[in-house]
């Protein structure tokens, strides 16, 4: 079964009520990669839609580019990479001809080594010495004989299958840094599904056989597309195809009341950044907003049981620190993974490197520092100017660049960012979905919609599914998507998708 594959086989659990046909306006919660992508799907097929996104400026959600003067930042990288034909045809119809072709350089940077990733043989021999190679592999082998029993946590399931060594180096302290909870009270469900078909068997075989003859390992692909000026170039482009069409996408539009009528959703309130409330009828509604916010939404038309387990369900959001800099090549990668305890940082991007045109002027580079936080915690109430100076001092200490070299800076902070996989959340998210499943004219598609770890193209297939519900074209559940496959990125690029600025 591929990354995207969906199962298909019919469910009575996932059979919802008949749906009375009704040609009137269908609304969208959310101008992200899944909402978008329901969109485009819906007005390819002559149908009038309302889009309605939170943020005043920006479409894209995760995937946006934001501006800083002429520089461009993305809020986390996205390789235009996946497994399923139809979402990278998606991509290069929406962009025939605004994709690069680039090559993927990656790091670790751990206690003042910067590690190849993934890891090769000699390279971290050089770098880490014989003593921490020799009890890395003795971890290893302890764990195959000995292993923790039952498997709960992050924690355990990676230490089954790299050692207590391992884990303790590459995946504690990056991964604390990320969630801000402890490495035990993660899911296992979360290790699962985002590190599933990596080994050591694997690594060490990549790491001795020759360049293209190894075994597949989960996410290395070596040259990815990406388009020109950003992430967000596919979003803005969707967006506009919206608008051509004569449907709306408005911004400035948060979601404060969802309104059943007769066991249907019969209209969508929004308030903007006025105070302003306005009220949208609709005769479907798909939703790519965080499904906690979506409870909310219903107030007492929910159960007690499903608002509560609404409020169960725990969000991890992050912060990018952009500096530009007067220099013309800092470092190669596209991005370095800080897994050094030392400083707060956790990754840096290099936007020069996803993409050159990001960058207009050649003797400056432009990074953008992540920083992992909550929502309304120190690190996120932090002055801009505060943080500006915190990663010109961190990226200094790690030596990467110095702090004179700094020329500018900027701060955007993207709220809910990633959905969290603790103790309580699968069975809150079960709760919530068989509640939802008696509404018969909602569809959840996307990350945050759906509680669950996505990728973007996972996401886009969420929404196709939802959209050709809504269009009954397609019966099968959207959540269905099976997000637990693998999602091995190490097949090159078809010859047929290289665009021709490709490597430019």
């Amino acid at each position: 079964m591929t990354a995207a594959s969906v199962d298909s086989t019919p469910s009575p659990s996932n059979t919802r009520p008949e749906q009375p046909a009704d040609a009137g306006e269908i609304v969208i919660i959310g101008a992200g990669p899944a909402g978008l992508t329901a969109g485009v799907e819906l007005i390819r097929r002559n149908r009038h839609i309302r889009v309605l996104e939170a943020d005043p400026v920006y479409v894209g959600g995760i995937a946006r580019t934001a501006r800083f003067g002429d520089y461009r930042l993305d809020i986390g990288g996205h390789r235009f990479y996946s497994k399923s034909d139809e979402i990278e045809k998606w991509w290069h119809e929406i962009l025939p001809n605004d994709f690069l072709e680039r090559p993927r350089k990656s790091r670790i940077y751990y206690r003042k080594h910067f590690l190849e990733y993934p890891l090769q043989a000699f390279d971290a021999y050089k770098k880490m010495g014989f003593w921490f190679s020799f009890t890395a592999v003795l971890g290893h082998l302890h764990r195959k004989l000995f292993p923790i029993r039952p498997e709960r946590s992050l924690r355990d399931w990676v230490t089954n299958r790299f050692g207590d060594k391992l884990f303790h180096t590459f995946f504690e302290s990056y991964t604390e840094k990320v969630w801000g909870i402890k490495c035990t009270e993660i899911s296992a469900d979360w290790a699962a599904q985002r590190i599933q078909g990596l080994s050591i068997p694997k690594i060490i075989l990549r790491m001795i056989m020759p360049k293209g003859t190894g075994p597949n390992v989960k996410t290395l692909i070596d040259r990815f597309h990406y388009p020109r000026l950003g992430c967000g170039m596919v979003w803005e482009r969707a967006t506009e195809m919206i608008r051509e069409a004569g449907s709306t996408v408005e911004m400035d539009r948060k979601v404060s009341r969802i309104t059943l009528r007769d066991g249907r959703v019969h209209s969508v309130t929004c308030v903007d950044a006025t105070g302003l409330h306005r009220e949208y009828p609709c005769s479907n509604l798909i939703s790519s907003m965080p499904l906690r916010e979506l409870i909310d939404a219903f107030g007492d038309q929910a159960s007690a049981n499903v608002k509560a387990a609404a409020q169960k369900l725990k969000y991890r959001d992050f912060i990018t620190v952009g500096l530009v800099v007067k220099k013309d090549d800092c470092f190669p990668d596209n991005w370095i993974y800080i897994h050094d305890p030392e400083v707060k940082l956790g990754r840096i991007q290099n936007f020069k490197n996803w993409s050159p045109e990001m960058v207009p002027d050649k003797g400056v580079t432009f990074l953008g520092l992540e920083y992992f936080c909550f929502e309304g915690d120190g690190l996120w109430t932090t002055k801009d100017e505060d943080l500006v100076k915190l990663g010109k001092k961190e990226i200094e200490q790690i030596g990467l660049v110095n702090q004179s070299d700094v020329t500018g800076g900027c701060v955007v902070r993207m709220p809910k960012a990633y959905p969290i996989y603790d103790d309580e959340y699968k069975a809150a998210v079960a709760e919530i979905r068989e509640w939802l499943k008696t509404i018969p004219n909602i569809w959840s598609a996307g990350r945050n919609a759906m509680h669950q770890y996505n990728n973007q193209d996972h996401s886009m297939l969420t929404a196709l599914i939802s959209a050709r519900n809504v269009l009954g074209t397609d019966d099968r559940d959207p959540w269905m998507v099976n997000h637990n496959a693998e999602y091995i990125e190490e097949r090159r690029i078809p010859r047929r998708m290289q665009s021709p600025a490709a490597g430019s």
